[in-house]
């Protein structure tokens, strides 16, 4: 491994660790606390944790998260040592570091936590405002906040109406939510990346991409004989769509960033 390398892949290393204790600790305790294991809720000794072992305590293992996500974010590390974004390699890094936190939690539990939220507010206002100078800034996280809003009351609207539906085919209703708050928050902390107008366009597409997402998983229902039954449970979360396109916005090769001028 030369020198050169060996800086974009323990940043990545170092990111997985960052990014698999935020998301076993905040949705628990939503503080930076001593992770534990899910299985039988003791502490993780620091060692037995930071080599991805399994439990001291009940033998049970961590299964495959973990090393998906140093995986990835060495690759992602390396891509962005090499083809850095205009706001430099280690604000990249910091920002992917951001992404992938949300995405996980959100995966696994089904939130974006305020703690994350807040994060997210404070350093996409930085890097727009690095990035993107402060007018630009101000205005793509004000239009993101306001079209998730009218998306967020739209999905409230239909959640109702799911509930709904539910009760009369004689299922549980319960409290699954389209969109939530937290997605608005995303939103903003996105158009303050994106900047306007981009982020407008930055939602459309990850709106498009989880619709993908839900066709393949409704025609994966039919094709299974479990539609009837099972269409109304399907909720898909959004927020890691839109950290996907924005990704792809910032990341990406210029063709995407070239459909929408700044």
């Amino acid at each position: 491994m030369t020198p050169v390398l060996s800086v974009p892949i323990l940043a990545g290393w170092i990111s997985g660790w960052v990014i698999n204790y935020l998301a076993d600790a905040l949705p628990i305790t939503r503080r930076l606390s001593r992770p534990t294991c899910r299985q039988c809720n003791q502490e993780y000794p620091i060692p037995a944790y930071l080599s991805f072992g399994r439990c001291p305590k009940c033998g049970h293992a961590r299964g495959l998260r973990p090393w998906i996500v140093q995986a990835a974010m060495m690759i992602l590390s390396l891509y962005t040592w090499f083809r850095p974004h205009a706001m430099g390699y280690a604000l990249g890094m910091l920002l992917l570091t951001y992404f992938a936190v949300v995405i996980v939690i959100d995966l696994e539990h089904r939130l974006i936590l305020h703690p994350t939220s807040m994060a997210g507010t404070l350093l996409g206002l930085g890097i727009g405002i690095y990035v993107n100078r402060i007018i630009p800034t101000l205005l793509g996280g004000l239009g993101g906040l306001a079209i998730m809003f009218v998306l967020y009351y739209l999905g409230v609207l239909f959640s109702k109406l799911r509930a709904r539906r539910l009760k009369a085919t004689g299922q549980e209703a319960d409290d699954e939510e389209a969109l939530g708050a937290g997605d608005v928050i995303l939103a903003c902390v996105l158009g303050f990346v994106l900047g306007w107008p981009l982020i407008w366009f930055g939602l459309l597409l990850g709106i498009l991409l989880g619709g993908i997402i839900g066709v393949v998983l409704i025609l994966a229902l039919i094709l299974s004989g479990r539609y009837g039954k099972n269409a109304l449970m399907v909720f898909i979360p959004y927020g890691p769509f839109f950290i996907l396109s924005a990704f792809f916005i910032l990341f990406l090769p210029n063709w995407i960033v070239n459909v929408m001028p700044r």
